[in-house]
Formats: structure tokens, sequence, C-alpha cells
């Protein structure tokens, strides 16, 4: 039963990552296809992500209210029927519109993911099953372009989304056999918060807006957001059943697990958009090896997943969450010193050192986090924890995409080599230090914790 059940959880975990990046690599064809410019057809990837980061809290308070292996199972039900529509799409914006359907179906699926692995896997094995989750998220992020590609070249650009149908048939029938589909008691399911769900994603969307694509218009965007935010404060104080409890945000323990993956993820973004530079630009690597080179790190992370999470139940939650950190701030100080000297091996080096890191911190601050998680707010803990996660990408991507351009004397795509490198010694030694702080903050916090409420050390 649990061998069954965690198996349902990988394969639900591992169908949206693949789909966050399995269309990537198809877009030229879908804009010839679609007879849409590239500014266009960039909606295809959006939508599915600005959906997800806009309700996956929203999904993980749904899962509380309702049962989270009923809204698990809804939400992998959602994502097939998607796939299936954009599938068949005739046009960009029915095929638009339909992502951002899966990309609701999606939200649910990894906001109570991690949530149910504490009401299927016993306490001393859930360190193994989040590792073994991040390896299947590492996995997902990996296979897609590659697959994508395979799926477009050989069937054509509908077979990317049409592949889910299957799987996603074969989750559901898992889902509904193997994990939990009780309703909690009428008494224990308040009304849900359509109000603050609203202003949250409002807020989240135009903060994703402003970030992305919405530069032209960024201010604006990031006032709505602001506006957004204060007003959403505002009805969660007043709310008789609110989406988040804000007094979960007293407790130190949580909001320190949420701002380090935060800052981990604007990190692992820092990757995503240096690396193609440096390895084309400074190095002058051809396509070919750049994306090789680029699915290492992916790579190392879907190895070390599993054993990390292993060490999480034999060593605690804490020394592992420490660790990782320790570790990420070495890598990203390798990242900024090594490259100059050693090219490409000073590269590989820092990406293998920070990804170990990365896989060991996301297996010990997940176990850790759903173990303090309150019975009835687990799914709007995971739910928050993904969110960080997406915003600490989004940032990142934006934030160090600047910090990187300036170090490279602004036009990084005309910049020399000695530039690149300068600007990427830059970016990762602001990350290295973002790190550092975060691993102080967290010794800082832990010492202050009560030893009764720790996990294991």
């Amino acid at each position: 039963m649990k061998t069954t059940a965690l198996a349902c959880l990988c394969l639900t975990m591992l169908m949206p990552s693949l789909d966050a990046s399995i269309g990537n690599a198809s877009l030229p064809v879908l804009a010839h296809a679609l007879g849409a410019s590239f500014a266009q057809v960039q909606w295809v990837v959006l939508a599915y992500l600005l959906a997800i980061t806009s309700l996956i809290v929203g999904a993980g308070r749904l899962g509380d209210l309702l049962g989270r292996g009923r809204l698990l199972a809804a939400g992998v039900a959602l994502f097939t029927l998607a796939s299936l529509l954009c599938g068949l799409a005739p046009t960009l914006a029915t095929l638009v519109a339909a992502r951002a359907l899966q990309g609701l179906g999606a939200a649910a699926m990894l906001a109570l993911t991690v949530a149910l692995v504490g009401e299927t896997m016993p306490r001393d094995r859930t360190g193994a099953a989040m590792g073994l989750l991040g390896t299947m998220s590492a996995i997902g992020t990996t296979l897609g372009p590659s697959l994508g590609g395979v799926l477009t070249t050989a069937l054509g650009w509908r077979a990317i989304f049409l592949v889910n149908v299957p799987i996603g048939l074969a989750n559901l029938w898992m889902a509904r056999r193997h994990l939990p589909m009780a309703r909690p008691a009428a008494a224990e399911r308040p009304r849900f918060d359509v109000a603050g769900t609203a202003l949250l994603a409002l807020g989240l969307s135009a903060y994703a807006f402003a970030t992305t694509v919405g530069r032209g218009h960024a201010a604006a965007l990031l006032a709505l957001a602001a506006a957004a935010g204060l007003a959403f404060v505002v009805v969660e104080t007043r709310a008789a059943a609110p989406l988040v409890r804000l007094s979960l945000f007293r407790d130190p323990a949580l909001v320190t697990g949420l701002a380090a993956t935060a800052v981990v993820a604007t990190v692992i973004a820092t990757t995503l958009v240096v690396g193609p530079f440096y390895l084309a630009g400074a190095l002058a690597l051809p396509a070919a090896p750049v994306g090789l080179v680029l699915s290492c790190g992916p790579l190392v992370s879907a190895l070390t997943g599993a054993p990390a999470g292993r060490l999480v139940d034999r060593i605690g939650a804490l020394r592992m969450t420490l660790a990782g950190l320790a570790a990420m701030a070495t890598g990203a100080l390798l990242l900024a010193l090594l490259p100059a000297s050693l090219g490409l091996a000073g590269w590989l080096g820092g990406i293998v050192v920070l990804t170990v890191g990365y896989a060991s911190f996301q297996a010990a601050n997940n176990t850790a986090l759903m173990h303090g998680a309150d019975g009835a707010q687990r799914g709007v803990v995971s739910g928050l924890l993904s969110l960080a996660r997406n915003l600490g990408l989004i940032t990142g991507v934006a934030v160090m995409g600047t910090v990187f351009a300036g170090g490279s004397a602004g036009d990084v795509t005309a910049a020399t080599p000695s530039a690149i490198e300068h600007g990427m010694h830059r970016t990762f030694a602001v990350d290295a230090t973002l790190l550092v702080v975060a691993l102080t903050i967290a010794l800082a916090v832990a010492r202050r914790t009560p030893a009764a409420r720790r996990l294991p050390v």
C-alpha cells in the first residue's frame, strides 16, 4: 500500500514538472504551425506557469477542506483533460486557454503531492519519500526539452500534449485506488475563502507579469501587486475561515523555511540565466554541447535526491538543511571563482557541489515543514512551499538576470568573453552572499527553537 501510494505521488510530481519544460523546444514549430510570432507563442509556456503560481496556495487550502486525495485526483483528471484539449487545439488562443486550464490541474497536483506524503508514508520514511519526489521533479525538468523535441520531430507538436492522456489516466486510476479519498468531517470544513484567494491570485499574477513580459508596465504592475497584497492581509485578518491563517507566520521555523526555499530557487534560477551565455559566449561551445552541459545540474539533482532523503531520515532534517545550504554557498562561491581559471571544469565542479546541496536542502526542508505543519493546514503549507519556490525562480530570472547584465557591461549578447566572466563572477558572488545569510538565519532560528519542537538531529 505504501509503495504503490508513493509510486502514484511520484508520477503526480513528474507530470506537471515535465510539462513545465516540454514545450520549450517546440516553440518555433508551434509559431510556424499556428501562424504566431515568438512573443505570442511564449504564452504557451507563460499561461501554464502563471496559472500554477497564482492558484497553488488556493489549491492547497481547498485540499485541506475537501480531502487532499480527492482534490489531487481531481487535479490529475483536469490536467489530463486539458492535455487532450491542448493536443486538439485549432488556434493559438485555444491552446493558451487549455494550457491555463492544465496549469490549474497542475497547481492541485503540486500543492497536494508533498502534503500527502505525511498521510501515506511512515514518519521515519518521510525524508526518503521527499527525496524521491525531488528526484522525479528533476527528471521531469531534465527530460522535458529533449522529449518534447523527439515527439515534435517524430509525431508533430500535438504529441507533446497528447502523450499526457494515457499517463494521466493511469495516474488517475492509481490515485483513486491507493490514496486516501475520505472527506473531512462536515464540522471540519469551513467555507472556502473566495475573496482571499482572488486577491492573492491577483497580486501574484501582477508580480509575475511585472517580472516576465510586462517590463514596459512593470511599475504599475508592481503597484497593483502591492495593493492586492495589502488588501489580502486585511481580508485575511477579518475572515472567519481565512485562506492562510496569518498566525502561521509567527512560527520562525516556517518563515525561515519558506524564505530559504525562495533564496535557494533564486540561486538555481541564476544557473539557468547565466549558464547558456557563459558556455556559449565565454567558452564558445556549440549549441549541442551547451545543452548537454546544462543538463548536468538536473541530472546530479535526480541522482542525489533519493540518497539525500534517506540521510534526512537517518541524521535528521535540521542537520541536512544546514548542510545543504552550506554546500550551496560553497558551490556558488566556486562558480564565482573557478571558471575564470579552469573554464568548463570549474563550471562543472561548482554546479555539482551546488546541485548536491540543493537536493539535500530540498529533501530536508520539505520534510521539516511538513512534519511541523498542523494537520488541518498541511495543504496550505505545501502550497506556500511551492509558491515560495516559484516566486524564487521568477525573481531569480529577473533580478539575477539584471545583475548578470550589469556585470557584463549591459548587452550580454554582444559582450566579450572577459565581460561575461566578470558578470558571472559578480552574480554568483551575490548568490553566495544570499546563501550565507540564509544559513546564518537558519542557524539562529534553530538555536532559539525549543528542543521539544525540533525534528531529530
